[in-house]
């Protein structure tokens, strides 16, 4: 089978072990592709893996000897799915290969706002600690999680693996789910009552019509000014401008992302000048970890299909 790897860069820079997909047939690996280079790349594929190189109805219309589309993550909003399906071409993602790792991040971004690690460890090494009188010191006020209460939105892998860790720091823990819940300790309440009682708001939901802007000058009017907002989710999830401002007029607290609405930002984002506004540039999933789960993951996708057994299909 001829398999062609669009966009490798980002999934292995290096650090993992292409070997067992190449032993599945002949294989191109390029770090990325562009648009207008993509049907010259993919023209004998029969397979395409593909991370965020999108694959629409034209492309699929010049590619005859593709049969099968790979996503290199969880989302596959850029495969047209409709077009694949009519040309009973397969399409699978990879599902829940980083959970434990983003949930990690909700609370890497926690724990650096609660405690303000970032900041003192600046000022230790400008030489602020060697100049007190006493053998420790603080500039801001820091906050022990426990008894405080994480508002989840959206309680899917994520949302529940960031709930279970929430519950052994102590916190209390509040949902807004379509999920019925079983789980001890958390309580489902209606969006407002989550946005009105929770001290951080965790965000975990897909993007889709309805949650476009969820976070936005409305949503945060109803927020404690203490409350701080995380966002490993998608950018989209938020308005950007609304929760700057709110950010710059003291509003609210804190944020922490790890997505925003454009990647890499536009030079204009405002965020990226808000007070208070922690940016990590979209690596919650990129731990060593999880990648090497995904490129696992993808590659027994292929075997399977390859041995005429579909799993993880996002076509129907």
């Amino acid at each position: 089978m001829k398999i062609v790897v669009l966009d490798g860069y980002t999934l292995n820079p290096g650090d993992l072990d292409w070997t067992p997909l190449k032993e599945l047939g002949d294989v191109t690996i390029y770090d990325s592709t562009s648009p207008s280079q993509l049907i010259e790349r993919a023209k004998s594929a029969e397979a395409i893996l593909t991370n965020k190189v999108v694959i629409n109805r034209e492309e699929i219309e010049q590619l005859p000897k593709l049969k099968y589309i790979g996503v290199l993550a969880t989302g596959y909003n850029i495969v047209d799915l409709k077009a694949a399906a009519e040309e009973e071409i397969i399409v699978t993602n990879i599902p829940a290969y980083a959970t434990m790792s983003v949930a990690q991040m909700v609370f890497a971004h926690i724990l650096n706002i609660s405690n303000q690690v970032a900041l003192h460890s600046d000022l230790v090494k400008k030489g602020e600690w060697a100049k007190s009188a006493e053998f420790c010191f603080w500039k801001t006020p820091l906050h022990e999680l426990a008894g405080y209460t994480l508002g989840v939105i959206g309680l899917g892998h994520t949302g529940m693996a960031t709930a279970k860790i929430a519950l052994a720091f102590g916190m209390k823990v509040k949902a807004f789910t379509s999920r019925k819940m079983e789980m001890e300790g958390i309580e489902a309440v209606s969006l407002d009552e989550l946005y009105t009682t929770s001290d951080f708001i965790s965000l975990h939901c897909p993007l889709n019509s309805t949650t476009q802007n969820l976070i936005n000058a409305l949503s945060i009017e109803k927020m404690k000014p203490t409350a701080v907002i995380i966002n490993t989710g998608r950018g989209g999830l938020i308005n950007e401008h609304d929760l700057a401002i709110a950010l710059n007029n003291g509003r609210i607290a804190a944020a922490g992302v790890d997505v925003l609405s454009s990647e890499p930002p536009k030079a204009d984002n405002p965020l990226l000048t808000a007070k208070n506004c922690y940016i990590t540039p979209h690596i919650a999933w990129a731990t060593q970890e999880a990648r090497k789960r995904l490129l696992n993951m993808a590659v027994e996708n292929l075997k399977l299909y390859m041995n005429n057994t579909i799993i993880n299909q996002v076509t129907m």
